[in-house]
């Protein structure tokens, strides 16, 4: 299998020096290796819901006798311990409903049937590994008292959104009354599909286990289409789309499941962000009240993502979960020759067998199922080994997906929000930064006094003044030029403050020069392309920017003509994209905004020799004043005989996963 060490970078690439454990185990130690891992995942596996054996939640051991109709030992949950000890139970009825009061996956076992998707049958629900570890995160909230609060980051179906609908429904039919709940897709034909799951299961739900007696149906509501009663609970069941939450009005939500929210769509009209924010507004902060955002990633750069990373920090109240393809037990082949398994494992998988403890049967389905793609990063797409693999969904990545999330620890939430303003709009006089919350402009650091010539340098990428226009941004860059010894930032370029919106191009380019004249009298450096096809007016444009200010950036600079700006062409911007790729890659500079290291994890090469751009509904407006920025700072660390400062901690020892396009 053929390795390039180039720049197309989309899924896991190990490095070639690394020394693998498994290249020094003779065949006969990766045979007794491989064993251990079965007998210990055997063993981990062995579950039964009915006994409670292998289950969930902390299990107390009891010996049960009830007359003929009950002995053995069971493991019981320890509430459920607590309860049994001061109740008398002397029939198996009475055992079976203090039992689903209390254990979820017994509940799921006995009274839930769903749809296998192998056979075609209504089989009992017993949860699978992936399904128990979504309920472990879940019952410990439950048990601690705690609102339900979850992020779940779903790879190929092994039943995600079904396992959050019934938990939801064992509350509704077991634990509370009255108790509204929620189910919102992207589409209205995904909540009805997922609803769909919860009348399946009702229909061979036991009717000796309900309140009444009576077998619980999803009855019609005040004539809403949208809108249902759970026969026997009074809570109701409410159906809605991101597109439309009319459904939800006027009503007592306690648990919303809110399902492939990363497929939501933003619109002038709504967006995911004020569409939650709404859903979260009804579900009150109370033990059994739930909310759930759940989806298979669909890139980066959207509210999922962003809600992902945020729980990963800590920063969000919903706990993550994510469920890698070799904790699903249907994703295992045996092995026919073991020896020869070994010599066709590439590096990729001598890091699942090395870091991810997978068994050899485990990485012969992985290596068979590989081959149906024709690379690996789409492949990763689909059987995601770690959450950021789950994110990458293109072969064509120019940049690393696991570096840029490495570079996402210097991201910053902005110390100040507002817009530059001047005593006019075509003026310097007066430029100063006004603070308000809605303000196009972000700012990282203030200006700082400097010894040193344009320590600050200002770039700006021409879009357009309509809100479907590609964006203007004003990028300003600290380039740190006194270098300390010892000081882990010092001597890397730092975006510092950014500005970006709609504007006319005449106001945008006094708006450019006024923040530059606020950092320093920054170098002002413009992207012209745009400009320059504008002909006479451009040409207009520069010559007033630069009657005002004298300190903008010409290309050319040692010929008797040097023209303004930066222009971006076949021949630079290439050499502007690999010079940013070896910036990002090496840690060379500090990124503080997310929205730029998203831009990234959506560029691609483009088919056909047609360069490079953002993936189809994405930007890069804000990479492009990077890697405009990083071109010309290299040219004049060149020209300076100075060193390119690196982030040390971009080059560790220990084997790392980057990106590889294999063959």
């Amino acid at each position: 299998m053929e390795t390039h060490n180039n720049i197309n970078t989309t899924s896991h690439d190990i490095d070639n020096n690394v020394a693998f454990e498994i290249d020094n185990l003779t065949l006969g130690q990766i045979v007794a290796i491989n064993e251990q891992r079965n007998l210990e995942l055997e063993s981990r596996q062995h579950y039964d819901p009915i006994t409670g054996e292998g289950c969930s939640t902390p299990r107390v051991e009891r010996t049960v006798k009830i007359g003929d109709e009950l002995d053995g030992t069971f493991f019981i949950p320890e509430a459920m311990a607590v309860e049994l000890d001061s109740t008398s139970v002397t029939s198996a009825e009475q055992w079976q409903m203090l039992r689903i009061k209390h254990d979820f996956e017994y509940w799921c076992a006995t009274c839930v049937t769903i749809l296998d998707k192998v056979s075609g049958r209504m089989v009992n629900m017993v949860l699978n590994r992936a399904q128990r570890r979504v309920v472990q995160a879940l019952e410990q909230q439950r048990l601690a008292g705690q609102p339900l609060r979850l992020i779940l980051l779903k790879a190929r179906q092994w039943g995600g959104s079904t396992l959050i609908q019934m938990y939801m429904a064992w509350i509704q039919l077991v634990l509370k009354t009255n108790w509204n709940s929620l189910i919102c897709g992207h589409l209205h034909q995904t909540s009805a599909a997922i609803k769909s799951i919860y009348q399946r299961a009702l229909r061979n739900y036991p009717e000796n286990l309900t309140r009444d007696g009576k077998k619980p149906k999803l009855l019609p509501f005040e004539g809403s289409r949208q809108v249902r009663q759970l026969g026997g609970s009074e809570s109701l069941v409410i159906t809605s789309s991101a597109q439309s939450q009319d459904a939800i009005r006027g009503y007592d939500v306690k648990m919303a499941h809110l399902t492939e929210v990363a497929f939501w769509p933003a619109t002038l009209l709504h967006s995911p962000e004020d569409v939650i924010r709404s859903i979260s507004g009804t579900v009150p902060l109370e033990p059994l009240t739930m909310l759930v955002l759940e989806s298979t990633a669909n890139g980066v750069g959207n509210y999922f993502h962003d809600e992902w990373l945020r729980a990963k920090s800590g920063l969000s109240d919903k706990t993550p979960v994510f469920v890698p393809w070799y904790e699903i037990e249907i994703y295992r082949m045996p092995v026919d020759n073991v020896e020869v398994l070994v010599k066709e494992m590439d590096n990729y998988e001598k890091w699942l067998w090395q870091d991810c403890k997978c068994s050899l049967e485990m990485i012969n389905w992985y290596h068979h199922k590989r081959s149906e793609y024709p690379n690996q990063a789409l492949m990763a797409a689909e059987f995601p080994s770690t959450d950021i693999e789950a994110f990458t969904s293109t072969s064509n990545n120019v940049f690393s997906s696991e570096i840029i999330d490495r570079m996402r620890h210097a991201n910053e939430i902005p110390i100040a929000r507002g817009d530059m303003v001047a005593r006019g709009t075509k003026t310097l006089d007066g430029a100063k930064f006004v603070s308000f919350d809605s303000g196009p402009m972000e700012v990282w650091r203030w200006p700082q006094e400097s010894t040193f010539r344009n320590r600050y340098m200002v770039v700006v990428d021409v879009g357009g003044s309509r809100p479907a226009s590609d964006w203007s941004v004003i990028a300003v860059f600290d380039r740190h030029l006194d270098k300390v010894q010892g000081i882990k930032d010092s001597g890397r370029p730092e975006v510092v403050a950014q500005w970006r919106g709609h504007i006319d191009h005449d106001e945008l380019a006094w708006k450019a020069a006024q923040v530059a004249r606020y950092y320093n009298n920054a170098l002002l450096v413009f992207e012209s392309n745009t400009l320059e096809c504008e002909g006479d007016v451009g040409s207009l444009i520069f010559d007033q920017i630069k009657a005002a200010y004298n300190n903008v950036f010409h290309r050319n600079e040692d010929s008797s003509k040097p023209k303004p700006g930066f222009q971006t062409n076949k021949k630079t911007k290439p050499s502007a994209i690999y010079n940013l790729i070896a910036y990002v890659r090496d840690g060379a500079y500090i990124e503080r905004d997310k929205k730029a290291l998203d831009e990234m994890a959506c560029y691609e090469f483009k088919p056909n020799d047609k360069g490079y751009g953002a993936r189809k509904g994405k930007h890069d407006d804000i990479l492009m004043t990077r890697a405009i920025a990083m071109m010309i700072i290299e040219d004049l660390r060149i020209k300076s005989g100075q060193s390119r400062a690196v982030n040390p901690d971009f080059f560790i020892t220990s084997p790392e996963i980057k990106f590889l396009d294999y063959a």
